[in-house]
């Protein structure tokens, strides 16, 4: 009898060049209209392009570092308390970090009009390796409204 819900990570394989399952989810996300090909090929050519920046350095290695800063530890939320609406900091799940790094890093991607894709994106983890980028700065601004909002962390649920 199947199961009415099962994980995707279950069923998730790695990537064939890297044999990472980072890689083969940032591929499932970066991917447009079921064509995974392209979004394949788009990794692969940015992956080769930041191998370039950083010699020395095991390609995969470096993007994992460059999500793992970008990842986000608490984020905001907004609570109605009274007749006021506070942003009440929260402490995230390791899965949304990990969805919230893909997804800013794609979007600082997908804004870089005028490159190619696979370009933009090599720009994006490498500025993101080194603690920099528009990913990493919308990480940085995340932290900062919950720092200025921790005096409602008592509201948290």
């Amino acid at each position: 009898m199947p199961r009415k819900y099962q994980s995707t990570a279950k069923y998730l394989r790695p990537d064939p060049k890297f044999d990472s399952l980072l890689a083969s989810k940032f591929i499932n996300c970066l991917m447009h209209d079921g064509k995974k090909s392209i979004a394949r090929a788009i990794f692969y050519d940015a992956m080769e392009l930041v191998s370039q920046k950083v010699p020395g350095e095991d390609t995969i290695e470096v993007f994992g570092t460059a999500v793992t800063n970008v990842k986000p530890m608490v984020e905001v939320r907004s609570k109605r308390v009274g007749g006021a609406t506070l942003q009440v900091p929260h402490e995230i799940k390791r899965e949304r970090q990990q969805a919230l790094a893909f997804r800013w890093l794609l979007n600082a991607t997908r804004k870089k009009k005028g490159k190619p894709t696979a370009r933009a994106l090599a720009e994006e983890v490498y500025d993101a390796y080194n603690t920099q980028g528009v990913a990493f700065t919308t990480r940085e601004n995340t932290h900062k409204m919950a720092e200025a909002n921790k005096a409602y962390a008592h509201f948290a649920w």
